[in-house]
């Protein structure tokens, strides 16, 4: 029978050091500050052991949704240009928009989707989710689906 890889997002304060450790050691690898992994390790305080262990098991979010399509699920104050300029803010990232569903709005709110693939994104998903939470009138933002 095969096996399904199932993944969970988790806050990375509750996180074992060892996970932050892996994440960090694969950074300096990749940034070149290091040029082994033993260096890598010895910098950042695990065992080669652990590393190897954990490398291909634990990844920045935003390192795993490059190449991806990602649906954002919004809600938004009932205001006129407020979709277009969380359009522009999602653009000015570089994502490509694929789809836009906006439910008629009750009480003043909208019910948003837009999916988006995140292949020529010039930031990481977590600058876009911020930038675009941070725009008045937009009351939530969160990820509902991820291929």
């Amino acid at each position: 029978m095969e096996k399904k890889t199932k993944y969970y997002i988790i806050d990375k304060e509750v996180l074992p050091d060892v996970f932050l450790k892996v994440v960090e050691a694969k950074k300096l690898l990749d940034t070149g500050q290091v040029l082994t992994v033993q260096e890598a390790v010895e910098q950042v305080g695990i065992s080669r052991s652990s590393f190897y262990k954990y490398k291909d098991a634990i990844f920045p979010f935003y390192e795993n949704t490059r190449g991806k399509t990602i649906t954002l699920a919004l809600q938004l104050d009932d205001e006129p240009g407020l979709l277009s300029h969380v359009l522009n803010v999602i653009a000015k990232t570089g994502a490509n928009i694929l789809t836009i569903n906006q439910n008629i709005p009750i009480n003043g709110i909208a019910n948003v989707t837009i999916s988006i693939e995140t292949f020529p994104m010039s930031e990481d998903i977590q600058n876009l989710m911020e930038s675009v939470e941070s725009s008045k009138g937009v009351r939530q933002i969160k990820i509902i689906a991820r291929e």
